[in-house]
């Protein structure tokens, strides 16, 4: 087993360390199958291949993932009408790439009565030909001929005689028009002689040199040996497997005369046989029966008139039998090569749905194919001796330090990506033997931008994979943010490890843009010591400016400047000595003169690509080059016009161009069929073979694809090859500035618009099985058959057309296909996903467009639109091609059309995301509907033209659903829209303290764990995690002016960070004590002193602070007091102590460079300092005495006597109002002072005793908080009026005031942050989603940004947003308690167990409807459903009862004697009694109505419980008066109160959930290690036990059982609720609802339920009648599932486990249940 590591290694290639064996073969996902044929006597063998069995292995290849390709050079081709001799090289070459790429079956040949034709050769060496010429010294004529033919190139290494094209001597051979007619045909019958006679003269000299001994005998043969013979000697017996061939030979019975039959034999120039053609295919026949016995199959057919006609019967049964053949044969060799490899990685291509590999494979995959990309780039690069030395001598210096980025920058077309492919090279000679390289060139797919997330994960995977370190998690690479983080953070473990590690990125500026990429804030500039980070990009971009930006120096760029000559003919030189070719000295001066102006490397690259190809006789004339790269390429397109055909030429690149993410050439035969004006120019001067059936001849795009071959390349993409520009060309510049060309030459705004609409029809599959019409010269209007294939979206269940999902909305986006689409909507397939099509005319109109001049924008909004509304093409492509994909297909549309519903479509797929990519996409239908109606059925109401059909769509779909599944009959998940604009997620520990700058647009938040998060709030990006602090962090403070951030901690440093790369710059130890913790910290800066004043104390109150705006200063003041509270204040702003009566404190002072001036520690005197007033501190003297000192300049201070009478004071809190240089002083004796500067004294009453106050921006009005109400004041004198009273459910924890002091926003203890409108009071607006107390607010912009010390998140809230889109309110997340109504609509809860009073909540409503007081602390809440009663249990032992429908009314049921507290309560299922558990007993009460009042008798009975048993942990009162209850330590028992006594069966862990059957039946009880076990009650016996492990905790919370008993619904701390059969047991459904379901109620054909989130939950169960033995309801989760049940038959045990990937039953030990939570397999993945 431990050898396995290693062969895997070798398999990729080393590609975990960037070493790539580029001799490697891909692993490919294709058929590609090369047909050899005669041109004529095959074509009826051809068509019907073509027709019947090509389609039929088609569908079966894309069944199993594959594609599949035939290529038939021969097809629409009636001869060579080229006259450039290539026809059998370019075959040659087609077979071997068939035999490259294919995975299975790669040749077929169709073989009859013709041998076929022997060609000429068209290169002969040059001593053979001199050998020969020696051998004809006896014909002259036949010297002089063959010396006219072939021509000596000497350009050649070694020089190779060339066989001159046919059109040099006849210039009509290839000329089709009409009017030449009669010199093309003269010139044909003449080129047919000369070939005759220039193939007799070789023949005749090879046969005396073999003779000779001069030449062997397979030079000879080589005259003799036709093109077809050529084509099955390489498909079948040079280096193949003959396994991967079919062969079909037809034997035809002659009853013809001869020239009848010369289509389908070899025929002489007199018409008679040939004898010499004959013979040899004899032998070639003999030679194929005796090696390709297993591949042959024989056919023999009586001809027809010389022809095969498929009329006849005899005929039309041997093409019948040759498909059937074809295909069986076709299939049996497909399912051999596909069961011989992992089914995993076929099925990629097609977008599998079922659950793929781990992705390292895949990433590994990449980094060979970039590794091999590396190393063929890096061949092209001679020179750059000085940079190459420099980078390398860089990373040798820097290899043992921290260092930043190595940047290499230059203009387009320098030559970067080769050096950086240089420097891979050379580095580890540099470094040491072993470096881990991870390159990537972000250009390699362009015109696709990479995506950042993609890139940083990839990247991430590689290094843990060659480090040995822990990969990201799915939930880090679903957040762009904790995978930045993660990126950094791995670069620190692999340098700790040891590594050696250089990560190459190329061409930075090619990122994708999405959340201001280009900004490079995830750049990090201080690496680790052997971390080295190689970066490229364009001197003109935006990264580069970012990029300087973030660095100080520049000793770490390097630019790439233009070549010198010499440099330029070095490169020359090297480049046609590895391309065996030399120019004349004439050639070589034409070059360097093109090129010396330009030095471009790129430049160089093109004009050497454009003469590798000139022969030392190219006239002068040809030899055309460029001044520039755009020029060449104009050249080279010209060429290929000249040769190719215009039409061709730019279709063919035209269609690459606009292609998405290239084309297979499979697609691009198809696509180029359908362009008319290809096939119009292919066939301008001749007819079709077949006008029913017209396609573009495979021929002219092979021989165009073999001019291009240094243009373009071979991608592989999940297997298979797709053709793209080729981005081994000079740095990737290439295929930006090709392509540029291209759309400039060809693709018109029109031509463009035609071309992405020919490809949106084709991946529409419009054309497929219908005719199209077509107008060719000469003929009629066509209606023809393209032979394109269909494109359905699922080709096979769970196997979609990953292609159509890519390409289709891409070319809908840009082709303007206004009436087509939407005739094809409505009267096409594509109505199941797009039946919100006519919505568009209502969306247009609304907004205005203009149809004859904004079409193109139309079909922008039409697509997004209908793609939006698609349930079925939303589902399709998040499976297969994830979530970012449609988000990216739906912002793109967004940005030609404002659509608000098309935009909450959006945003609910964005919140969706995370939970997908934390499922790798492997989630099931039925889940992902689920969780789009849980988010979007609120706002159905509100938009019902598209989000309202869309949900419509999914609720049908429900309806017929094959499987069991949840269905949502509420929105209970997060809804998109609303104030809650974005979520900036810090580190996992609360946040204490936060700044914001408007200058800076940063946020800083400093953290529980010592870290401080500076935040771009123009991008909401995270750009610095500042670590240093070894505790929590009790203020920050953002500095505009340097810029810069400073932060204090517990750790009792104060620390200042540069906000341009993250680093400290300064770090002042104890300026805080750290013999104690500091319950106040305040740090003042001045223009150019620092002050820190500190107090250690004994709390007597604490005061609360939040910031009143966020304007602009240079002065701070903060204040944080303890873990939950946080005050913060900034010059121009106000300040606040926490005041005790005793205590010490102490002020420091710095300057600004960090040098300590003076320490004043605290006086006897002094006990409390108020604030300070510039430089000045303000302090309590005596308790009854304002001193006003200057401790930096020693002035002497000022005193003055707070109480005239001398009277003690004690102070409650104080806040500074800097403008008006005052101190305003709450004191508890019930007044406010106002203690300005000069030392004046004002004193009015006050009766609050504030927790929180703060002081307007104009610092005219006071806010203060005092419990649940806040209250403002007006000071504009030295009186304080109260003007505002403003109530609040609970506790009010922050505030603060807008800086027009028109608007306050409260943070309070229910998690509400509320809106009030200082004119007039009213609450504006409130907002519901902290999830946690706010404890922090300030105001940005027109946000508001809060934060709780409990959560790590930042919220940021948006004052302007749509009011429909509002989220309803929810109660307080984490309640102590909670029970709600059947309905969902009530719900009661005690939010702090500490809490008096029980909170009746309506959740229609979103509002708070009753407070019902209680005398203690509540233990539980229990509903009676029907009777309406709530039953509250206190700790005092008191039972407290509200009838809901008497609101004056309260029953109570008195304390035991021994006064013990209540510990739950139960209610039977008929509501007759109750069951009260107390911490010694459990009593039964009885509950009934008198005179419609309801009474509580009792107790009836009780029984005790033992001192010694573990307490109750809940339990479930049956009809019969049985008590069914379970204890913290795991034991069940059912005990009557009687006195009979079940010991059922015991937990491992504390029972958590006990719940009866409504029909008293059955009863399931669950505990915290997951298990449950269901138990039939009459007798006791367990019937089954249920138990699922997944990856979150796994305890059983809550349950309740379907209105018939049939299913029960578990809601376990996993946040998942699950469905179970009762009868079975089985696992049905599950669920993941992103919080632990606390309380379930039977509701309908389903359940209500409340979350500890605090959002109400009503779902309706759905299952058929019959379920499918397949179906498995964890295929879209990786977790363990066992159940184990009792054979009712045999009363024995039988288990049965889950079918799960990675399972082992024979390892599953339930008792061992330590090494279960180990098992890797337990984790589990939920949507």
């Amino acid at each position: 087993m431990e050898d396995q590591p290693a062969a895997e290694d070798i398999r990729l290639g080393g590609a975990p360390t960037g070493q790539a064996d580029r001799a490697q073969k891909m692993n490919s996902n294709m058929i590609r199958v090369f047909l050899s044929s005669g041109i004529t006597d095959m074509s009826s063998e051809r068509k019907a291949l073509l027709e019947k069995a090509f389609p039929e292995v088609l569908l079966f290849c894309r069944g199993l993932g594959l594609v599949f390709e035939v290529v038939d050079l021969h097809w629409g081709i009636r001869n060579d009408p080229f006259g450039d001799h290539k026809a059998c090289e370019i075959s040659l070459q087609e077979i071997q790439m068939c035999k490259r790429l294919s995975a299975g079956p790669n040749f077929i040949a169709l073989l009859g009565n013709r041998y076929g034709h022997r060609a000429l050769p068209r290169l002969i060496p040059e001593k053979q030909f001199e050998v020969y010429l020696s051998k004809l010294s006896n014909t002259p004529g036949g010297i002089k001929q063959l010396q006219q033919w072939f021509r000596k190139d000497t350009n050649a290494l070694p020089p190779t005689y060339v066989l001159q094209p046919i059109t040099a001597y006849f210039p009509y051979y290839c000329d089709l028009r009409p009017e030449s007619e009669q010199q093309h045909n003269r010139d044909v019958d003449s080129w047919r002689l000369t070939e005759t006679q220039l193939l007799q003269l070789l023949r005749s000299a090879a046969s005396e040199a073999e003779a000779a001994g001069e030449i062997p005998a397979e030079l000879k043969r080589s005259f003799y040996t036709s093109v077809t013979e050529q084509e099955l000697e390489q498909g079948l017996w040079i280096g193949g497997n003959p396994a991967n061939a079919l062969l079909f030979l037809r034997e035809q019975k002659v009853k013809e005369r001869p020239k009848r039959l010369a289509k389908f034999m070899d025929a002489t120039a007199n018409g008679l046989l040939d004898p010499e053609a004959q013979k040899l295919l004899t032998e070639l026949k003999s030679q194929l029966s005796a090696t390709s016995q297993n591949s042959l199959n024989l056919h023999c057919v009586e001809l027809s008139r010389g022809t095969i006609d498929p009329k006849r019967k005899e005929h039309a049964q041997y093409l019948d039998i040759l498909c059937q053949q074809f295909v069986s044969q076709m299939k049996a060799r497909i399912e051999v090569a596909v069961s011989s490899r992992r089914t995993g990685r076929w099925k990629k291509l097609w977008g599998s749905a079922e659950e793929d590999e781990d992705k390292l494979p895949l990433v590994l995959e990449e980094a060979k194919q970039h590794s091999i990309m590396s190393a063929e780039l890096c061949k092209g690069l001679h020179g750059r001796e000085g940079i190459l030395g420099k980078i390398c001598l860089a990373m040798w210096e820097s290899g043992q330090k921290r260092h930043s980025p190595l940047v290499v920058h230059g203009a387009a077309g320098m030559g970067k990506t080769a050096l950086l492919c240089k420097v891979v090279q050379e580095v580890q000679r540099v470094l040491e033997a072993r470096v881990v390289l991870v390159i990537r060139f972000l250009a390699a797919c362009h015109p696709q931008r990479p995506d950042l997330d993609q890139v940083l994960h990839s990247a991430c995977l590689q290094v843990s994979s060659a480090c040995g370190l822990a990969p990201p998690t799915p939930m880090t690479a679903s957040s762009p943010t904790e995978m930045q983080q993660f990126f950094r953070n791995i670069l620190e473990e692999a340098s700790q490890q040891g590594c050696t590690l250089l990560i190459v990125f190329d061409a930075l500026e090619q990122l994708a843009e999405q959340n201001h990429t280009h900004k490079l804030h995830w750049v990090p500039t201080n690496l680790p010591p052997k971390v080295h980070l190689l970066v490229s990009m364009d001197t003109c971009s935006e990264a580069f400016v970012n990029m300087r930006l973030k660095t100080d120096s520049l000793e770490n760029f390097f630019e790439v400047e233009r070549l010198s000559g010499d440099e330029g003919e070095h490169i020359m030189e090297s480049h046609l000595r590895a391309s065996q070719r030399t120019l004349t000295p004439e050639q070589k001066d034409v070059v360097l003169q093109n090129f010396t102006p330009t030095g471009c490397p790129l430049h160089l690259k093109l004009i050497l690509s454009a003469v590798q190809n000139w022969t030392s006789f190219t006239p002068l004339t040809e030899q055309l080059l460029g001044a520039n790269t755009e020029e060449v390429m104009s050249q080279l397109l010209h060429r290929l016009e000249h040769k190719h055909g215009k039409e061709l030429v730019g279709g063919a690149l035209g269609y690459i161009a606009l292609a998405r993410e290239g084309l297979l050439e499979a697609e691009l035969y198809d696509v180029m069929s359908l362009d008319d004006d290809v096939i119009s120019e292919v066939y301008r001067y001749t007819h079709p073979p077949t006008p029913s059936l017209i396609r573009l001849p495979p021929l002219l795009w092979a021989r165009l694809k073999r001019d291009l071959k240094d243009h373009l390349e071979e991608r592989w993409t999940n297997g298979v090859v797709v053709i793209a520009f080729s981005s081994r060309n000079d740095l990737m510049l290439l295929i930006r500035r090709l392509s540029e060309v291209v759309l400039g030459h060809y693709l018109t705004s029109e031509r463009q618009g035609r071309c992405h609409k020919i490809l949106g029809e084709y991946f529409l599959g419009r054309w497929s099985g219908k005719l199209k019409p077509v107008a060719l010269p000469g003929l009629s209007l066509l209606l023809s058959d393209r032979k394109v294939p269909p494109q359905p979206l699922w080709f096979a269940p769970g196997l979609a057309n990953i292609r159509k999902l890519q390409a289709l909305p891409y070319h809908l986006l840009h082709a303007g296909l206004w009436e087509e689409l939407r005739q094809e909507v409505i009267n096409g397939p594509q109505i199941v996903f797009l039946t919100s099509l006519w919505l568009l005319l209502t969306l247009v109109s609304c907004h205005s467009f203009c149809f004859h001049t904004h079409v193109r924008d139309s079909s922008l909004s039409l697509w997004c639109c209908v793609s939006a509304g698609s349930a079925e093409w939303l589902f399709c492509k998040s499976r297969v091609c994830g979530v970012s994909s449609v988000i990216r297909d739906l912002d793109q549309g967004s940005k030609y059309m404002d659509c608000t519903e098309t935009g909450l479509i959006r945003d609910a797929l964005a919140l969706i995301k995370p939970g997908l990519d934390f499922l790798d996409g492997h989630v099931g239908k039925s889940q992902f509907y689920g969780e789009l109606l849980a988010r979007l059925s609120a706002l159905s109401i509100v938009f019902p033209s598209l989000i309202g059909r869309l949900c419509s769509q999914i609720n049908d779909w429900f309806l017929t659903c094959p499987e069991p599944a949840l269905i949502p009959k509420c929105s209970f998940l997060q809804q998109p829209g609303g104030a809650l604009q974005h979520t900036l997620n810090t580190t996992n520990a609360g946040v204490l303290c936060v700044d914001a700058s408007a200058a800076l647009q940063m946020l800083a938040a400093g953290a529980e764990d010592g870290g401080v998060a500076i935040w771009s709030l123009e991008d909401q990006q995270l750009l610095h995690v500042l670590l240093g602090h070894s505790a929590a962090v009790l203020t920050v403070k953002l500095e505009s002016g340097a810029p810069s951030c400073l932060s204090v901690s517990a750790d009792g440093s104060l620390r200042r960070w540069s906000l341009k790369n993250g680093q400290q710059l300064l770090c002042i130890q104890e300026a805080v004590p750290l013999d104690s913790t500091p319950s106040s910290v305040q740090l003042h800066l001045s223009e150019e002193l620092l002050f820190v004043h500190t107090r250690t104390q004994v709390r007597c109150g604490r005061s609360r602070f939040s910031r009143a705006a966020a304007g602009q200063s240079s002065l701070l003041f903060f204040s944080s007091l303890d873990d939950s509270q946080l005050f913060q204040f900034r010059r121009n702003e106000h300040q606040l102590s926490e005041l005790t009566a005793a205590g010490s404190s102490q002020v420091k002072v710095w300057g600004l460079d960090g040098a300590e001036l003076q320490l004043c520690s605290s006086q006897e005197e002094v006990t409390v300092v108020l604030g300070l007033l510039g430089e000045s501190v303000v302090s309590l003297c005596d308790s009854s005495w304002v001193q006003i000192s200057h401790p930096v300049d020693k002035t002497q201070s000022t005193k003055a006597q707070l109480e005239p009478s001398g009277r003690r004071v004690t102070v409650v809190t104080s806040v500074t109002s800097p403008r008006r240089g005052k101190v305003l002083v709450v004191s508890e004796e019930g007044h406010l002072y106002q203690i300005c500067r000069d030392s004046k004294l004002s004193a009015v009453e006050f009766p609050l005793r504030p927790s929180l106050i703060l002081v307007a921006e104009d610092e005219k009005i006071l806010v203060t908080g005092c419990e649940r109400t806040l209250s403002l004041f007006s000071i504009d004198g030295d009186s304080a009026d109260r003007i505002l009273e403003l109530q609040h459910d609970d506790t009010i924890l922050s505030a603060c005031l807008s800086k027009d002091s028109r608007q306050l926003v409260s943070g309070a203890a229910d998690q509400l942050i509320r809106v009030w409108s200082v004119t007039t009071g009213a609450l504006l607006d409130f907002f519901c989603g902290s999830d946690a107390s706010v404890t922090s607010l300030l105001f940005f912009r027109d946000f508001v940004v809060s934060a709780s010390s409990t959560k790590s998140a930042i919220h940021l809230w948006s004052l302007k947003y749509d009011c429909r889109l509002k989220h309803p309110a929810h109660i307080p997340a984490g309640s102590a308690h909670a029970a709600l109504t059947r309905d969902g609509n009530q719900i009661f809860y005690i939010h702090h167990q500490s809490q008096r009073e029980v909170v009746r909540w309506n959740s229609q409503t979103g509002s708070l409807e009753e407070r019902l007081a209680v005398s203690a602390e509540v233990s539980c809440l229990e509903l009676a459903q029907h009777k309406r009663l709530l039953l509250c249990g206190l700790t005092s032992g008191t039972v407290l009862i509200y009838p809901l429908n008497l609101p004056q009314e309260t029953l109570c049921i008195p304390p035991p004697e021994s006064l013990s507290g209540v510990l739950c309560l139960a209610v039977s299922s008929q509501e007759k009694n109750v069951a009260v558990a107390y911490e010694d007993s459990v009593s039964l009460f009885e509950m009934a109505t008198r005179d419609s009042f309801p009474t509580v008798e009792g107790p009836l009975r009780r029984f005790p419980m033992s001192l010694l048993h573990a307490p109750l942990s809940c339990m479930a009162l049956l009809a019969d008066r049985r008590l069914l209850y379970g204890t913290s330590c795991g034991g069940v028992r059912l005990q009557g109160f009687s006195g009979t006594i079940s010991e059922l069966e015991p937990h491992g862990s504390k029972v958590t959930c006990v719940t009866a059957s409504n029909w008293g039946s059955h009863a399931l009880v669950g505990s915290q290690d997951g298990v449950q076990r269901l138990w039939a009650l009459n007798p006791p016996s367990l019937d089954h036990t249920m138990e699922h492990k997944g990856f979150f905790f796994h305890g059983v919370i809550s349950a309740a059982f379907s209105e018939s008993d049939q299913f029960v619904f578990t809601g376990s701390q996993d946040r998942t609720i699950k469905v179970w059969d009762v009868a079975s047991g089985k696992l049905l459904f599950v669920q993941y609802v992103y919080s632990p379901v606390v309380r379930m109620v039977t509701f309908r054909n389903g359940f209500a339920a409340l979350t500890q989130q605090g959002s109400v939950i009503r779902e309706a169960f759905r299952c058929p009648d019959h379920v499918s033995p397949d179906y498995n309801p964890l295929r879209s989760i990786r977790g363990q599932y066992r159940l184990t049940s009792r054979d009712k038959n045999r009363d024995a045990r039988r288990t049965s486990v889950s079918d799960l990937q990675h399972f082992n039953p024979a390892q599953f030990k339930l008792s061992l249940m330590g090494p279960l939570r180990a098992e890797p397999s337990s984790a589990c993945v939920l949507l």
